[in-house]
């Protein structure tokens, strides 16, 4: 078996694992890159991994950095199964419809920015790339083993990270014997209300594992409850406004389930709530879908209230006029709004506005990349840069990461423990994660593993 790390590799956007064994060449995720401009169009326009020669795609998930570039990898020659859950092949439809949306208008919008003479930008792809790259998805169902071909199966178990998130077993037979290959994808946290905990699976020959806060012990979710009751209070009280930028997929979802239970306890001050995302809504829709698959407290939770995405107070935005009125809008109100990182979207017209004023507050809740808008708040920089211009940061900042979606340390070390609990673990690579939070799984993994661990870099390869 050959492994070789593209995306995800010595960092933690652009997941992209190839395995080739048996003739046979199996893409882990496709993500797109995420960082600075000119970094990442770099990153995403080319393909080490052969595109056509792909027998298969293997999604774990529908975050844009695992599933983002497949309509690339498409244009590029690929034209083989891709396969996910059938929760994940409804999200990636509308993630990858919009990306594909937001492809076109970045090309339309650097195009007016090209001097005179410059060769045209050409989108990534555009959204008749995604429209036939979803004909090529495949849902699996969860817990059944599913044959490829005649040497290979493969088997989804609950990752807890974001609906229809999956960990992936597969099982080659290569020279009259059967390897096992573990991909974790991104492994959820235990005890995170909404999504069901992550679910053990077996020992493996070779296990491939994220490692974003494999140094880091996240906050309980009840106080983070806590904190957002605190910071909605405290905005109440001077009449300033909260900006929560937030992933369109997964955290917004967590946000208003939080905030839906404030409101149940009526534990909230008389606030409007904005949800301006009109993807967020679509998503919405798509966890409304398969409630079947959240966790028991959801189930037990839909029994009195048939809505736990919606209370009174909450208004989901819709048209970009009423997105542009919240910036005019008097008094305090909390608007949650993508994207996370505070790249693109309509929360950079929030954060243009709220950043200024030292009433308003900004609340960050997720991981925050290397050169991104998100990490200089995170940072308390004096100024960001939104729209070409310099914006002073005078605004509150408020750092919440126990609300992540991912596995932390103690999580990680309790998945290995059931992972090694019936056979052992053979060799490990350990992925999107940067330095110290790849370096402690790589310290934790050493207890479990018969192979020391390995942290690949990126083009990276290994023959097991």
């Amino acid at each position: 078996m050959k492994f070789t790390f593209y995306g995800a590799a010595g960092e933690v956007t652009g997941s992209q694992h190839l395995l080739e064994v048996g003739g046979r060449r199996i893409l882990f995720d496709c993500g797109l890159f995420q960082g600075r401009r000119s970094e990442s169009r770099a990153k995403n326009e080319q393909f080490h991994c052969r595109p056509a020669d792909l027998d298969a795609v293997v999604l774990s998930h529908a975050h844009i950095d695992h599933c983002g570039n497949l309509p690339g990898l498409h244009r590029h020659g690929f034209d083989g199964p891709v396969f996910c859950t059938a929760a994940t092949a409804d999200v990636a439809e509308l993630m990858l419809t919009d990306a594909g949306k937001i492809q076109e208008e970045d090309a339309k919008y650097l195009a007016r920015k090209l001097e005179p003479g410059h060769p045209p930008v050409a989108p990534l792809y555009d959204r008749s790339h995604v429209k036939s790259l979803l004909k090529l998805v495949q849902p699996l169902d969860y817990h059944e083993w599913h044959p490829l071909a005649e040497d290979v199966r493969i088997r989804f178990s609950d990752a807890g990270h974001i609906l229809g998130s999956a960990i992936t077993e597969l099982e080659v037979q290569e020279n009259g014997e059967v390897k096992r290959i573990v991909f974790t994808g991104d492994v959820g946290r235990r005890g995170l209300p909404l999504l069901r905990d992550p679910e053990p699976v077996q020992g493996c020959d070779v296990l491939i594992t994220e490692s974003t806060y494999g140094n880091r012990v996240h906050p309980s979710a009840d106080d983070i409850k806590l904190e957002l009751k605190r910071i909605i209070d405290e905005a109440y009280a001077v009449g300033g406004r909260v900006i929560i930028p937030a992933f369109s997929l997964g955290r917004t979802q967590h946000l208003v389930y939080f905030l839906n239970e404030l409101s149940n306890a009526n534990q909230l001050p008389p606030i409007p709530i904005f949800v301006d995302s009109p993807l967020a809504r679509r998503v919405t829709s798509v966890y409304r879908d398969h409630a079947d698959i959240l966790d028991s407290e959801v189930q037990e939770l839909m029994r009195h209230d048939s809505d736990p995405f919606g209370f009174r107070g909450l208004t989901y935005v819709g048209s970009p006029q009423e997105s542009a009125e919240l910036n005019w809008r008097k008094g305090a109100f909390v608007v949650i709004s993508a994207s996370g990182m505070c790249e693109s979207g309509r929360v950079v017209h929030h954060l243009k506005h709220a950043a200024p004023h030292v009433e308003n507050t900004i609340v960050l809740i997720g991981f925050q990349g290397r050169h991104t808008v998100g990490r200089k708040i995170a940072d308390r920089a004096p100024s960001i840069r939104l729209f070409d211009e310099d914006v002073p940061l005078r605004a509150h900042v408020e750092v919440l990461s126990g609300l992540s979606a991912h596995a932390d340390a103690l999580d990680f070390r309790w998945w290995f423990e059931q992972l090694h609990a019936d056979s052992n673990i053979g060799q490990a690579f350990i992925v999107h994660g940067e330095g110290e939070g790849a370096k402690a799984q790589a310290q934790t993994l050493t207890e479990f593993c018969d192979e020391t661990p390995i942290i690949p870099q990126a083009g990276e390869s290994f023959e097991i």
